[in-house]
């Protein structure tokens, strides 16, 4: 088990008090937005070995076990992180693994360069991922019903949106979702910039379920994706609750503290909310318009003593334990990788104790003990592979 040091990620979105709280240390007045625990090559963790990837690549089977081996290949298939927004992130989506398969060999046949900015596929896997909340943590996920964002619409008094709402009501609703989202995008830049400035006035007057997307237009004016991100239903986690993000599924998060896991991918196509490049035919064949409540999950308890965040996947496993003081050490040994992070109170690992934003990984099969450390409870997550 080795303690971890972890890249914080100054993206442009990301708060600038959150993760100094958690981690008990100054702010630099500077935006830090994600820290990564893992052996992603864009910022793996370090331990006294070295940098991760590389000692995972030294021995993968001892570090990562023989079935996650055999199972993902010779590295470590999640990536872990601490996320912290502090202004909306771009609104996106995530492919599944035929289509990244797909697009990743169809770009690398066209020759595009893996850091050229029209390059939708860096990988040729799937992302999906869960995000829970530690703070009280506003987002946006999947579709609202199209009557529901017709109304949502139409109630903004905004002429040039009449068309949208229109479409809404009339075609059925998968096709119309696509119709109205294929039409924002690829609307006149100036036409579409007016009627964004007109919304934005009017979500601003009229408050209550407008809100959100108004401090979405603040911080993006006159971005196509302002009034991309109206379709999509607005979500408020409470601490302890998460959403599941399969393929697909446009989301933006707006603003909050929370842990996030994921397939080890850098696949992205970006809907809106950003100057980067929006491949519209590419994303129009990913996104799944498909309309719905978005399913809120809260952890579930098992025998063993943690709670379990139940996914989908396999590339990813994530729980929760709660650990009170002057109990039994909860055993979390398992035959694949782990990484061990404290949010809350402190925690032993092992021989290792854990202030709160603190983390270790933990190769496979090894003894793993985990409790809280003096007088008051604990909170850990564990990120490890399904199964």
């Amino acid at each position: 088990m080795d303690r971890l040091v972890n890249t914080v990620r100054p993206y442009a979105w990301g708060s600038t008090t959150a993760i100094p709280d958690l981690l008990g240390t100054a702010p630099t007045g500077e935006p830090q937005a994600e820290m990564w625990m893992g052996a992603h090559p864009g910022a793996p963790s370090r331990l006294h070995r070295g940098r991760l990837d590389e000692v995972i690549a030294a021995d993968p089977v001892r570090e990562l076990g023989a079935p996650a081996v055999d199972a993902f290949g010779p590295q470590l298939p999640f990536l872990f992180k601490i996320l912290a927004a502090g202004a909306p992130l771009s609104l996106q989506v995530h492919p599944d693994r035929h289509r990244a398969i797909e697009g990743y060999a169809a770009e690398e046949q066209a020759g595009i360069p893996a850091d050229a900015p029209q390059r939708n596929y860096k990988d040729a896997n799937h992302k999906p991922e869960l995000i829970c909340a530690l703070t009280p943590f506003e987002g946006l996920c999947g579709f609202r019903p199209a009557a529901a964002t017709a109304d949502l619409l139409a109630g903004l008094g905004v002429d040039s949106l009449k068309p949208y709402a229109d479409l809404l009501r009339a075609h059925p609703e998968e096709a119309a979702l696509r119709e109205v989202l294929t039409a924002i995008l690829t609307a006149d830049p100036e036409e579409i910039a007016g009627t964004v400035a007109e919304a934005t006035a009017a979500a601003d007057r009229l408050g209550g379920p407008y809100t959100p997307y108004a401090g979405i237009a603040h911080h993006y004016p006159g971005d196509p994706g302002v009034i991309a991100a109206m379709l999509l239903n607005h979500v408020l986690l409470q601490p302890g609750e998460a959403l599941y993000l399969g393929a697909g599924v446009p989301h933006a998060y707006i603003g909050g503290l929370g842990v996030e896991i994921m397939a080890n991918s850098d696949n992205v196509l970006r809907c809106g909310l950003t100057p980067k490049h929006i491949d519209v035919p590419e994303l129009l064949r990913v996104v799944r318009f498909t309309a719905g409540d978005p399913s809120v999950l809260r952890p579930e308890a098992t025998a063993a003593g943690e709670e379990v965040y139940e996914t989908p996947v396999d590339e990813f496993r994530l729980s929760r334990c709660l650990l009170a003081p002057a109990a039994t050490p909860l055993d979390l040994t398992a035959p694949g990788p782990q990484i061990l992070l404290c949010t809350a109170g402190r925690a032993a690992a092992g021989e290792l104790t854990l202030d709160p934003g603190a983390s270790v990984f933990v190769p496979a099969g090894e003894k793993t003990q985990v409790s809280a450390v003096g007088t008051e409870p604990a909170t850990l997550f564990r990120a490890t592979v399904a199964g």
